[in-house]
This record gives C-alpha cells, structure tokens and sequence, in this order.
C-alpha cells in the first residue's frame, strides 16, 4: 500500500499545481473560517446522534437538523466533541510554531488530553499515551485505520494553503501519525487536507471531487459511488466514504452536513469531516445562521481567532 500512497500523493499534487494563486483576501479568509466553522458546526450537529441508526434517528427526530445537544454524551447545546477540539489543538500548535515537528503536534495532543476532554477515541489514547511513556512522535504501523487523524487536520490545510503540496503533506501526516499510522488512513487525510486547500482557494465542487475520485483511483475501497452508505463506523472508509457522498448529492453544506449525521453511526466524526469541506466550499457567509447562534461561542471565537494566523504562515497580504 506504500507505493499506492506515494503514487496518490503525486496525483494530489498534480492537481494542486493547477489550483488558483492566492493572498489572504476577503474571500480566502471567508472560506477558511468556513471550513473550520463547518468542522465545529457539523461536530456539534452530529453529537447529538452519535451511535445511533438512521431508524432509531428518524423515530426520535424525524429529521436531525437542529443544534440541541444530548446525544449519549448528554452534552449541553453547542457542544462539540473530540473532532473539534483536537482540530483547535492542532490549530494551536501550528500557530505556535512555524515549523512544528512531529513532537511538537504529539505535546498539543497531550495538552489537549490532559484537559480532559469529554470524548477520546481509543485510538488517539493510545497513541499519546505512547508519546506520553516513550517520547516517540510517531505510532507504529499498523492496520488500525479509524478516523481520528482525518478528523482534526483541516487546519493543517489553512497554515500550508502556499506552501509545496509536498510540504502540505509532510507535516498532515506527522500530525496524523502521532496515533494513526496506517495507509488507509494516511490517504484519506492527505485526500481531506488537499480537499480543504482547493476549495479555500476557491478552485470549487469541480476540484474538490476530482480529488475524491484521485483517492478511489489509487485505494479502490473508497470507492463511493453506488449503496448509500449508512450508520458509517470508526473504520476511516466507512466515514469518508459517506462524507464524499453527502458532499457529492448536495450543493451546499447545510444539506450536506444533515445528510451525512441522519446516516447515524460515528455522525459527529463524519459531521466534522464533511463540514471542513464543504463550509470551505461554501464560505463562513452562507453557513446557516441559526446553527451558529447555536454553536457554543466559545469555540465560534477560537475558530474566528485561528484563522488568520494559519494563513498568515504561508499567504501574502491582498
């Protein structure tokens, strides 16, 4: 799978060559604080029917498209989970160092740990756990491809938005390969991070899918285009596979983010995934407004604050 991995990134950065220059104008930053609102809002919409079925989803609410909080974690309304706050901790990191190496990326994810989040998958315990015992950055292969790496690296997106495609890639898997070493999951996040950066470069819905199709062309177990995928697991196929099919059936991120978390299952981590991509694509503009009167402030502002000093590491003024 390694030689599947090196050709798929090659292919990734084929079409990042053909992408749009940018600097950091209204619209860029629009979209990058879409992304990581969408992320934040698809989190907190899909807490609420975590773990559950599409039925016993369509019993309790008919359709879930309201931020109400509940949910197993019985979390308040405008909760989020893991996904976003190992996103804010990788965005933290990133900030704080220009140039972070991956034991830079494991000490943000202990600190996060130690803050004790309400939510950690067992994955990600085990991999700072290890960090934690031995000092070593980088999980060992394995075959364990849950999802928890894809989840948090959209900000790796934003603070390598000019950077090389290869650069890009280099640091969204020494983020993801603190617990996550697997090439399944390696290719499904370096499929998100190039994701998020064509479509905060405003390169559209075009790209963006070009890309899913680059992933399945290389890892054919992605393959998303037939039987809807439903109560999708940690199993990182499962989740992106039905994230790239509510962002294929939708044209905007609001239908998109209700689609994929009332397919229940693991609908927080497939929430946040689909919401960095298609708030990206959308922009912090068109994102619905009663969802983000509803999303916890706090995490509204750490999203706003972050923003600009990702970009900052890599774009020009406008």
């Amino acid at each position: 799978m390694e030689s599947a991995l090196a050709a798929c990134l090659a292919d990734f950065e084929g079409h990042a060559m053909r992408w749009p220059a940018a600097s950091m104008s209204p619209a860029i930053i629009d979209r990058a604080c879409g992304c990581l609102l969408g992320l934040a809002l698809g989190d907190a919409l899909g807490a609420t029917v975590e773990f559950m079925t599409p039925r016993e989803i369509r019993a309790q609410y008919g359709t879930h498209a309201r931020i109400r909080g509940g949910g197993w974690l019985r979390l308040p309304s405008g909760a989020v989970t893991d996904d976003t706050g190992m996103a804010l901790a990788l965005a933290d990191c990133l900030i704080a160092h220009h140039e972070p190496a991956a034991a830079d990326y494991a000490r943000a994810f202990d600190t996060w740990m130690r803050s004790k989040p309400v939510d950690i998958g067992n994955t990600v315990r085990r991999g700072i756990s290890r960090f934690r015992r031995s000092g070593e950055a980088c999980a060992p292969p394995s075959d364990d491809a849950g999802n928890g790496a894809t989840m948090r690296c959209a900000p790796a997106a934003l603070a390598f938005l000019a950077a090389r495609p290869a650069h890009l890639a280099e640091h969204a898997l020494a983020q993801a390969r603190v617990t996550h070493h697997c090439p399944l999951t390696d290719a499904a996040t370096l499929a998100v991070v190039f994701m998020v950066r064509a479509a905060v470069l405003g390169a559209g819905i075009g790209a963006v899918m070009a890309l899913a199709h680059t992933l399945v062309r290389h890892f054919p177990a992605f393959g998303f285009r037939g039987r809807q995928v439903e109560n999708p697991s940690g199993y990182i196929v499962d989740t992106l596979c039905a994230v790239l099919q509510a962002i294929d059936y939708n044209d905007n991120a609001r239908d998109a983010l209700i689609d994929v978390v009332n397919r229940g299952g693991d609908a927080d981590t497939t929430g946040a995934i689909a919401g960095c991509i298609a708030g990206a694509l959308d922009g912090a503009a068109r994102l619905p407004a009663d969802w983000l009167d509803a999303l916890d402030p706090r995490i509204g502002q750490q999203c706003g604050r972050a923003v600009q000093p990702l970009l900052a590491r890599s774009l020009p003024q406008g």
